[in-house]
């Protein structure tokens, strides 16, 4: 199993939300044949599933507490090994947001090839999640909730970024502009194919 995971490009991509990780992701996983995780989809697919997992995960969501780690650290690993063999490479989106959960995803599935930092300014992310907050339905996607979640994740993810740029490791995106990931993405994608 381990041998499955020797050599796999592993590419972190971080970025606050309304930044447009998703969008960029999809480009890439388009244009180069990766595989596109995020550990919230992953959580959501086990719930729906049924399966036991599924049940305890549920049951923690609901309470409103954060899935211990080395749940979210298995189903990725497991996401991961299922596709080993096919993908060109693994996105991981949203992840890691803290220091502490890159060291414990390199320590049970690899170190990343990169980190992608998908870079937008904060009003620029505030501005994009009112306007999807007017279809979306989704109850964070107000003013008060957004800036929030800006603060946490400017607080939680800086040293992140910090801590792999001092890897050299860490490729940013500009993400401003039209469609979400303006300019830069033409011109940063030049690193892939290097990975």
């Amino acid at each position: 199993m381990e041998k499955k995971l020797k050599g796999v490009k592993i590419i972190f991509v971080v970025g606050g939300p309304g930044s447009g990780k998703g969008t960029q992701c999809e480009k890439i996983v388009e244009k180069y044949g990766f595989t596109h995780l995020s550990s919230g989809d992953l959580l959501r697919e086990e719930v729906r599933s049924g399966s036991e997992r599924g049940k305890t995960l549920s049951e923690i969501m609901e309470k409103g507490e954060l899935v211990p780690l080395d749940t979210v650290l298995d189903m990725l690993k497991e996401a991961i090994l299922a596709k080993a063999e096919t993908s060109k490479g693994f996105l991981i989106d949203g992840y890691p947001r803290e220091v502490a959960q890159g060291e414990a995803f390199e320590k049970k599935i690899g170190s990343p090839t990169l980190l992608l930092y998908i870079d937008a300014g904060s009003e620029t992310m505030v501005e994009r999640l009112l306007k999807r907050g007017e279809t979306s339905g989704r109850v964070d996607d107000n003013e008060e909730t957004i800036k929030s979640r800006l603060k946490t994740y400017y607080s939680a993810t800086e040293p992140v970024i910090k801590f792999y740029e001092g890897r050299g490791i860490v490729r940013r995106i500009n993400a401003e502009g039209s469609e979400m990931g303006g300019p830069g993405l033409k011109s940063d994608l030049r690193y892939f194919p290097a990975v």
